[in-house]
């Protein structure tokens, strides 16, 4: 969806886009962004597949002298990179579990991470650190699932034969969430879980509309993907822009979500 909506604003102001996709590969993600570079492109958008690990695709833009903003997540070398526009991250962590102390009386908790992904990092730490400390919510287990439903699925099974008494699952998006939710429904526990993910994603909303998923953090990759072409521009253009632009998350859940707003993203 952030893809079509700087395609759409690029398009708009007869211009290409070239898009690609680096398969959760930092060393493919790498290639690319040098053979980009190679065309001649004016901006790279870089979705990061591996925060830590960039430095060399950064040099090298950094050397041809070609701008980089990042979307839906920062990296680690972030002098090289002009503007980020994200979600605020953490926060959309904090709002799950906030959530959740508001509206069950104890939890064991499983999370489902992906450590190479910054946003993802900060959602999973938003909500650690916020239930941490409160009687009767522990964290039983995590693994690691690179937010992708076909790893999540697995990695939840393997957590649930060590601790079967696990409740509630906090997963660092909504694919991985649904990854879980497959896991469950094979071993017919699925109506026992609290289930909390972060995107917002059409299906998930479905979900919660029905009772089957507890909560997603929402974010907007429509306004994500507006913002980070209209900072392209600004650049192109010899205005300033800003270095971090973070957009509030939304939780929804079944008290507040409509059949309509299931439809599509926000």
């Amino acid at each position: 969806v952030i893809d079509e909506e700087i395609r759409t604003n690029v398009e708009n102001h007869g211009d290409v886009l070239l898009s690609r996709d680096p398969a959760l590969s930092v060393e493919k993600q790498t290639e690319e962004v040098k053979e980009l570079i190679k065309e001649g492109v004016s901006v790279i958008f870089l979705n990061p597949v591996d925060f830590e690990h960039m430095g060399p695709a950064l040099d090298a833009a950094r050397q041809a002298h070609v701008p980089v903003i990042t979307i839906d997540t920062n990296v680690q070398d972030s002098d090289y990179v002009v503007s980020t526009i994200e979600t605020d991250n953490y926060a959309a962590g904090v709002a799950c579990a906030k959530h959740l102390l508001r509206t069950a009386p104890g939890a064991k908790i499983l999370l489902l991470k992906h450590s190479a992904a910054h946003s993802a990092v900060d959602h999973i730490a938003g909500f650690r650190q916020t239930v941490a400390g409160h009687e009767g919510f522990t964290i039983v287990d995590e693994a690691e699932c690179d937010g992708q439903l076909e790893r999540a699925m697995p990695a939840t099974q393997t957590m649930l034969a060590q601790h079967p008494e696990a409740d509630t699952i906090m997963a660092l998006n909504d694919p991985s969430a649904l990854g879980a939710m497959t896991a469950l429904e094979s071993l017919g526990r699925l109506q026992d879980f609290r289930i909390y993910g972060v995107d917002g994603v059409p299906e998930t909303k479905e979900l919660i509309l029905t009772g089957r998923m507890t909560a997603t953090a929402g974010q907007s990759p429509r306004h994500i993907g507006q913002l980070a072409a209209q900072q392209a521009y600004r650049l192109l253009d010899g205005e300033p822009v800003e270095q971090l632009i973070q957009l509030p998350t939304h939780l929804w859940t079944r008290d507040n979500l409509s059949p309509e707003q299931t439809k599509e993203w926000d």
